[in-house]
């Protein structure tokens, strides 16, 4: 799939698209490049995404494009990060977004490890879980509106500075449940360490296979380390594929003591590699979680 790397990106700084002007870079990722910017007809800042079309993208990488902006353009949710304008140039498609002033939570959780205090750097159930039950909230609501998402991770889940919302982005490759996704279904993409078992195996997904990845999202903020069988992606896709039971190594309790068994049992069930015995939906997930947290956290 194409990168944002190959933008040439002081080529886009200062220039017009659409109704907004490009002012810097703010990140890279698999499906384009993000750019502030500065909406000239509402007179606000926003974010743009940027894909080239060049000789090295594929009309499958230019439907993945479109497909994302049309999904997000009709979801509405205070958890989803909503678009604001869909345009295509000589050169490149864009799509114009909220900008959320705060940091993703992969940085928040990388920025927790770096803390002087050992106990300060893994965040503490009382921020974990309000924050997961937010991001099924939206999540659940997309499900709702027929589409899977296919790639929840830490980088994909932006919280605001203020107030601490989480919002769900990313939804270059989400698939409605009753079509397809415009790429190739032989085609693996995702990011394996988040994955669903029969996401690398190349089978079916559904709603299922996303609540397994927030499962893992929330096992991985609650350990300074996950306990992993394995460390490249490579290898990580194919045991995942091959043996998921084997993926990790330890109970979240075993790295984290403080974890309360509750919790555990809550993150495991997500977790489980037989999508018939995880959650069915994200409701059911986001009320054990509400019940643990009336009961352990208020």
């Amino acid at each position: 799939m194409s990168d944002g790397i190959r933008i040439d990106l002081k080529k886009f700084i200062g220039r017009e698209l659409g109704t907004v002007t490009i002012l810097s870079v703010l990140g890279q990722g698999g499906t384009g490049t993000v750019f502030l910017a500065f909406q000239r007809t509402l007179k606000r800042q926003v974010a743009v995404k940027i894909m080239l079309k060049s000789a090295v993208m594929s009309q499958a990488d230019m439907a993945l494009f479109r497909q994302e902006a049309e999904i997000i353009a009709s979801l509405s949710h205070p958890n989803i990060i909503p678009i604001f304008e869909m345009g295509e140039a000589e050169d490149c498609f864009f799509q114009v977004m909220q900008i959320v002033k705060g940091e993703d939570l992969e940085s928040c959780i990388r920025r927790n490890m770096m803390h002087p205090v050992p106990s300060r750097r893994i965040m503490a159930p009382a921020e974990a879980v309000p924050l997961i039950v937010q991001v099924l909230d939206g999540l659940g609501y997309a499900h709702g509106e027929g589409l899977v998402h296919q790639d929840i991770k830490p980088e994909n889940i932006l919280i605001e500075e203020r107030g601490k919302r989480p919002l769900i982005a990313d939804f270059g490759i989400a698939k409605t449940m009753k079509g397809k996704t415009p790429h190739d279904d032989s085609v693996i993409l995702g990011t394996p360490l988040y994955m669903a078992p029969e996401h690398a195996a190349s089978l079916p997904t559904d709603r299922r296979s996303d609540i397994y990845s927030v499962g893992v999202m929330l096992f991985r903020i609650m350990v300074e380390k996950l306990p992993l069988a394995e460390r490249s992606a490579t290898a990580l896709l194919s045991r995942k594929a091959k043996a998921p039971d084997s993926v990790f190594t330890a109970r979240p309790s075993e790295i984290n003591q403080t974890i309360p068994l509750g919790l555990e049992r809550i993150i495991l069930k997500a977790m489980e590699s037989d999508p018939a015995r995880r959650y069915q939906n994200c409701e059911s997930f986001k009320s054990d979680l509400e019940m643990f947290q009336k009961m352990h956290l208020s």
